[in-house]
């Protein structure tokens, strides 16, 4: 069997101060310096409410990082005031990695996407799981309220700029890969979890079942 080789021994060239960071690539800009706001102003609303996704960054108390996206009709995020907003918690697969990360460390980092917009907005804050029903109301998809959500006090809101999406080409469908190229995911679960004996079949049924039957 060969042996797996650990990081120490395949990355040999470390960069490991800010120091030797900062000579290679130098200082943000004043603009960069001085975009950064501790609030939800206007703009921030109307981004927020042509945003159908999300995605959140969360750790637990080790440090164990996740990053979750979340997702439905442009202004799903409700807006309470200028410091807090709420993400509704919508049926999922129930490992609850966000929120159990939430429940030990209450940071988080969220990235708004707008469809054909290269910009996003960043916002970095203090979560906390909440149900108030008065809130989870404003919040109602499908006929069906969320039983939880996901407050967040705003710490940091910035636009990001627009380099990684205009290097990938992400809006733009002639860059996208044919269907028939794109990974099947129903085989990379069956293949992941083939302890269980399932197939590929089996795993697509269960897909469809889910986004047909449990989206709200």
């Amino acid at each position: 069997m060969k042996k797996e080789l650990g990081s120490e021994e395949i990355f040999k060239e470390v960069i490991d101060s800010e120091e030797e960071l900062r000579s290679m690539y130098g200082y943000p800009s004043e603009l960069v310096n001085n975009k950064s706001i501790t609030l939800i102003d206007h703009h921030c609303r109307d981004y927020i409410s042509k945003s159908p996704l999300l995605f959140i960054a969360t750790s637990d108390s080790s440090g164990n990082c996740d990053v979750s996206p979340r997702g439905d009709a442009p202004g799903f995020v409700y807006v309470l005031d200028d410091k807090h907003l709420v993400i509704p918690e919508r049926p999922g697969n129930r490992r609850f990695d966000s929120l159990r990360n939430i429940l030990l460390n209450s940071k988080v980092g969220l990235i708004f996407i707008i469809p054909g917009l290269e910009e996003t907005l960043r916002i970095n804050g203090q979560a906390r799981i909440i149900k108030d029903q008065e809130i989870m109301v404003h919040m109602e998809a499908q006929g069906k309220l969320p039983k939880l959500g996901i407050a967040v006090e705003v710490e940091e809101c910035y636009m990001h700029c627009a380099k990684a999406f205009k290097r990938s080409h992400l809006w733009d469908d002639t860059y996208w890969p044919l269907k028939e190229e794109l990974p099947k995911p129903s085989v990379i679960i069956a293949d992941h979890a083939k302890k269980l004996g399932l197939s590929q079949d089996d795993v697509s049924k269960s897909l469809k079942d889910s986004y047909e039957n449990r989206l709200y």
